[in-house]
């Protein structure tokens, strides 16, 4: 099991493997942002922030129990470069529910006990909805990540992060998310990697 780390901690040891990954990964994007841009590594169940030339940030996340998949209907979490084309619930309260992108008003009972499930999997506090950049893998079809509602956000099931959980999507705790969602404008770059190689 990967080593879960605090909320924020940059984790300098990344960089040798990271930076080519985030110039690959800006070089594919026409526009060349120069935004943060997101590494999700799924074989360590974390997410890295890349800005002005290093790690900034690491969060420990949680990515699909069925594990890397692009196929509508499989709940398993897409791989490749994505955009944050969505930016949901900024201002709202830690660990509002929503239900079809909607805050609910109800703020969700958080587990923190390790591998605690609640009945409702809420979504909670912010939401990054993801676009695919790669058509034919991550957009368009029947492996559309904007389509297959794949975002960043919160969970109501925080004992679970750190380990496989979820239905395709990339959770964070709540915090985290809040945290995270403050960095990122709109168009942030995505990389999903299954591992690296």
């Amino acid at each position: 099991m990967a080593r879960v780390v605090a909320a924020a901690e940059p984790d300098h040891s990344a960089s040798d493997w990271l930076e080519p990954v985030v110039r690959a990964a800006l070089a594919r994007e026409p526009q060349g942002w120069s935004r943060p841009v997101l590494v999700v590594r799924v074989d360590q169940q974390r997410l890295y922030v890349w800005e002005n030339g290093k790690v900034v940030a690491t969060f420990p996340i949680s990515t699909a129990e069925r594990g890397t998949g692009n196929q509508d209907g499989s709940l398993q979490t897409p791989l490749g470069l994505h955009r944050v084309a969505r930016r949901i619930g900024d201002g709202v309260p830690c660990g509002t529910i929503f239900r079809g992108r909607v805050p609910t008003g109800q703020v969700a009972p958080i587990l923190r006990e390790p591998g605690a499930s609640s009945a409702t999997d809420a979504i909670t506090s912010r939401i990054l909805w993801l676009e695919g950049l790669e058509p034919g893998r991550n957009h368009g079809g029947s492996v559309d990540s904007f389509a297959r509602y794949i975002y960043l956000h919160g969970t109501d099931e925080e004992g679970r992060i750190g380990t496989p959980a979820s239905h395709g999507c990339i959770r964070l705790r709540n915090q985290d998310m809040i945290a995270l969602f403050a960095r990122v404008p709109l168009n942030s770059l995505v990389e999903i990697l299954e591992t690296f190689r």
